[in-house]
């Protein structure tokens, strides 16, 4: 697949529906990679009309894994990194969780390069806006199980923990959760850049201000029984930002399950349709 560079860098991405006139640009969570945008999902916004880029974060699956610390304003350098290496001046955007937070600060970074929004289970960073419950935040501070020493305790932990933050009108198979951990697992598992990601979240502080500036269309979709960013996250994104349209979905956690592929790409074709109409 092909790499775009931003400085000592490399960003690994893949494009879909090369031949489409406009851009979404797919931006994933918290050491996702960018399979966690499956092939299947991209393929429904290019028969919407859409060419489709997916790509792995720094510190995540084939892209660099670094030592060194860095911002979320980096992240989102990646992002228009990789649309210079695709060729396309301006995108429109999606992201999912951290993911959400690097293409609002893409949008506040780079307004020239962005046609339009969709924030998904995020957040703008404010106090009291990355609030999880406890069962929730547990995933997140409990190291998983050493793979090397015991693989199935490895592969049980990550299904219970995809459980804990999923969907829960929208269930995955377990057998479906076990074997994306364990492709996932085979394809670039890198917990410390989990950390280092954390740190560049944290660091990126309140972009409320920011997203007062915005005057793109925007779409934000949040669970309303996501525990991991809980509903005040969504609220308070689309509440910042002038005009946005806040989606909020029961029985949508913090996961994107088959069930609500047609959600979610019924809220990023939104945003992209009402900068047509904008335009």
């Amino acid at each position: 697949m092909p790499k775009a560079r931003n400085g000592a860098v490399e960003i690994e991405y893949q494009s879909f529906g090369d031949d489409r006139p406009e851009t979404i640009l797919l931006v994933n969570g918290l050491g996702s990679q960018m399979t966690r945008w499956p092939e299947a999902f991209c393929e429904r916004l290019v028969a919407r009309g859409y060419r489709t880029i997916r790509y792995d974060n720094r510190d995540t699956g084939l892209s660099t894994w670094t030592a060194e610390a860095y911002t979320l304003a980096d992240m989102a350098r990646d992002g228009i990194a990789v649309l210079d290496a695709a060729g396309v001046r301006r995108a429109h955007i999606a992201g999912v969780s951290m993911g959400g937070m690097i293409v609002q600060r893409m949008a506040i970074d780079h307004p020239d390069r962005i046609l339009s929004m969709t924030s998904i289970m995020s957040a703008p960073g404010a106090p009291g806006t990355l609030t999880s419950t406890p069962q929730a935040a547990a995933v997140l501070n409990t190291p998983p199980p050493d793979p090397k020493a015991d693989f199935q305790a490895f592969l049980e932990n990550a299904v219970k923990n995809a459980r804990t933050i999923g969907s829960p009108s929208y269930p995955w198979p377990e057998d479906a959760l076990r074997a994306r951990a364990e492709a996932e697992y085979r394809r670039g598992f890198n917990p410390a850049g989990v950390a280092r990601q954390r740190a560049a979240i944290m660091a990126d502080g309140d972009r409320t201000a920011g997203l007062a500036r915005l005057s793109i269309p925007v779409v934000v979709l949040h669970g309303a029984d996501d525990p991991l960013v809980q509903p005040v996250g969504g609220e308070a994104t689309a509440a910042a930002i002038p005009g946005a349209e806040l989606r909020m979905v029961p029985g949508m956690g913090h996961d994107l399950p088959p069930g609500l592929y047609d959600t979610f790409v019924d809220a990023i074709c939104a945003a992209a349709s009402r900068a047509k109409t904008d335009a």
